[in-house]
């Protein structure tokens, strides 16, 4: 599905703290290029509407200059056409989704925002806005039709015979004039109801024998000469003569039935997702309330299963959005075909599914479906002449355990479902009250990432890289530290995930690469011996389009030679994507640029893969190293991985050394280069520039 973007948001909301907090949300990276204006009341906000193109309203419900109902009204009179999200509080969700009966595409509970919620709740309003659309305008276009097509006519005498069909009728009904002239008017004219099939009451009889126009009654079907139905609006009027005396009766009518069916297919689409077909958000929190409802009847529970889907992102980037639109009709297929009938399959958008389980008895049960959801995910897509994997990671919550309404419970499992991509994905996890403290801990780190850049609160330290064999500093890694004002100093295993997952990785990756680059050049410069300074690179990094250029930029800027750069990559972000990883290495190999293996012998670490890269050096993980003068196995594999270097030509760096056994364990193998707290712990530069000037060993 083609994605509208999202360039313009107008908030209004009068809470300078709700306020601050949106704003706030619209300062990471993935929204810098949206402009968002605000404003505090409706008054405002239909002067700016005025003057300004906005692709979305955030609209708060209640206003110092209106409340409820009546803001969704007036926002919608100042820009029709402009998709709105409203903002509630817990106490009026009822309103809420009556604003969304107005026409809001969709609302968000004040207090439970998160950033990845408040951006899909608006990429999913803007498409859903331009389906609604789309739908109007075909609406509009047949109902334009049907203006122009002529009624259909017959009239009847007194008694009810046929006296007139006009071609338009005839067409209708299938009968000619000719072959039901005189004949009773229920002969050519059989009219039922849609629901219950009793035969309607003739309206012309009534309109002769009252002496007064009429109609049919809703959802009449008329049957035509040849069987087939059609759905038809009628108006009956009685034909007099000149002395007013009733003499026979009128009927006008036509054909609805595709004004019918794009009402109903308008109706449909307000519920259901227009890609799959599957029930959207609005029709799932209505299906798990019906559940809850018979589970308090029944004490019984419910279950509801968030899912998301492993690397659907990057088969969508690669191969196009068709193909990723064709694949998550094919992950609905198969989400249908795993549950039960009562059961329901919900798609949120994007790549995201939401599974309600009714009428369960025991978790075991959830457990089970959980797998089989799984499994069945995880098999070859066969699309045209090219076969697909993907997997799945799935968060599931319980009713009562875990919620008492659907918003609790879909928000609960969505939070598991993030703790199972933790665990390593194609997993599934039961939500956990503790995960809420974790997930809340995890927002507020993240809060404090977007304005640790602009507050100066990260710093480098360098450790250094000691030459084995001549005991020389050879070089530096790079290795960020957080200073918070409040928390103190923050480990970087505890915000490198948030920045990674969140896409912050990418400003503050870009600032570790140009603060590294400016401090080996003042290195340089101050004629000190530094031979290499190196920079971990993560995968959301490498795989970035604008990473070579914003490297090559960061050269320039700093005007570091690139030889003096080496950047350090894991096994798994070479692996995922081979052909990428060895253009890309190509180039920085074409233009000096040095690159080692970080962490080796946690991933593949097979000689293979290795043959595949323009490779300068490998790193043995301390974990490794921290065992081989006690553990015989971690000894061979280390001496292994040495030997599979050397025949490579490569430089084999080990990390973690800190006893003079060690030191002593890879001279003997012929290490190359050794970095640990044996020889130094990371420092600031200040300090390594001491370390330099003396050339400590």
């Amino acid at each position: 599905m083609n994605k509208r973007s999202i360039r313009a948001v107008l908030l209004v909301e009068d809470n300078p703290g709700d306020a601050r907090l949106i704003r706030e949300m619209f300062k990471e990276p993935s929204s810098q290029d949206v402009e968002l204006a605000h404003v505090d009341c409706m008054a405002d906000a239909e002067t700016h509407l005025a003057g300004h193109a906005v692709d979305i309203i955030l609209l708060d419900l209640g206003l110092p200059d209106t409340q409820g109902l009546e803001a969704v009204r007036r926002a919608h009179a100042a820009a029709s056409r402009v998709p709105l999200v409203v903002l509630s509080g817990l106490d009026d969700e009822k309103i809420a989704l009556q604003a969304m009966q107005e026409g809001a595409q969709d609302y968000l509970i004040k207090g439970q925002i998160e950033p990845r919620e408040l951006f899909r709740a608006l990429r999913y309003a803007v498409e859903r806005k331009a389906i609604e659309e789309s739908l109007f305008e075909a609406n509009a276009r047949a109902q334009v039709t049907l203006d122009c097509i002529g009624d259909a006519v017959i009239s009847t005498d007194v008694s009810g015979n046929i006296t007139f069909l006009n071609l338009v009728a005839e067409e209708m009904t299938g009968w000619k004039l000719k072959d039901v002239a005189g004949h009773p008017m229920v002969e050519a004219f059989q009219i039922v109801n849609a629901k219950t099939r009793k035969i309607v009451e003739n309206p012309m009889a009534k309109a002769t024998e009252l002496n007064r126009k009429g109609n049919l009654p809703m959802d009449s079907i008329l049957i035509r000469r040849n069987g087939s139905e059609i759905y038809i609006e009628d108006s009956v009027a009685p034909i007099h003569d000149h002395d007013g005396r009733v003499v026979g009766s009128v009927l006008v009518f036509r054909d609805v039935s595709a004004a019918r069916a794009m009402a109903e297919q308008i109706a449909h689409s307000a519920e259901h997702d227009l890609l799959t077909g599957l029930p959207n958000r609005l029709l799932l929190n209505d299906r798990v309330g019906q559940a809850i409802a018979m589970a308090q009847r029944h004490l019984g529970k419910v279950a509801v299963l968030f899912l998301d889907m492993d690397g659907f992102k990057h088969i969508n980037d690669s191969l196009g959005h068709p193909a990723g639109d064709k694949l998550l009709q094919s992950i609905a297929n198969r989400l249908k075909d795993c549950v039960r009938a009562p059961d329901t399959v919900s798609r949120q958008g994007g790549d995201e599914f939401v599974v309600l389980l009714q009428e369960v008895k025991d978790p075991e049960d959830v457990a089970i479906a959980a797998k089989r959801l799984l499994k069945s995910l995880a098999e070859t897509y066969s699309m045209g002449q090219r076969d697909l994997h993907i997997t799945a990671s799935i968060g599931v919550s319980l009713y009562p355990d875990d919620g008492l309404d659907a918003e609790t419970l879909i928000k609960n499992a969505d939070t598991a479902m993030y703790q199972a991509k933790e665990n390593g994905r194609q997993t599934y996890q039961f939500f956990k009250s503790e995960m809420n403290v974790k997930a809340v801990e995890r927002q507020s780190i993240e809060e404090d990432l977007r304005r640790a850049l602009e507050r100066k609160e990260f710093s480098l330290h360098y450790q250094p890289k000691i030459d084995l064999k001549t005991g020389a500093i050879t070089g530096a890694e790079a290795l960020l530290r957080w200073m918070h004002p409040t928390r103190g100093s923050i480990p970087p295993l505890q915000f490198i995930p948030i920045a990674e997952d969140s896409g912050l990785i990418l400003p503050i990756g870009s600032w570790v690469m140009r603060e590294a680059c400016r401090q080996a050049r003042v290195w340089r410069d101050a004629g000190l011996p530094l031979a290499t300074i190196a920079v971990n690179v993560s995968a959301v990094q490498f795989r970035n389009e604008n990473f070579l250029e914003d490297l090559f930029a960061t050269l320039t800027e700093t005007r570091l030679d690139p030889k003096y750069l080496e950047l350090e990559l894991t096994e798994s972000v070479l692996m995922k994507h081979t052909e990428l990883a060895a253009s890309i290495l190509t180039i920085l190999r074409g233009k000096g640029v040095q690159v080692s293996v970080d962490d080796f012998g946690t991933g593949y670490s097979s000689l293979s893969y290795l043959q595949k890269f323009p490779l300068d050096a490998l790193k043995i993980d301390q974990s490794f190293v921290r065992w081989i003068t006690t553990n015989p196995n971690e000894a061979t594999l280390v001496s292994a991985i040495i030997r599979m270097g050397q025949s490579l030509h490569l430089r084999v760096i080990a990390e973690g050394v800190e006893t003079a056994e060690d030191l002593a364990f890879l001279k003997a193998h012929d290490c190359d280069e050794a970095q640990g707290y044996y020889f130094s712990r990371p420092v600031p530069a200040e300090q390594f520039a001491k370390l330099l000037e003396v050339h400590v060993a």
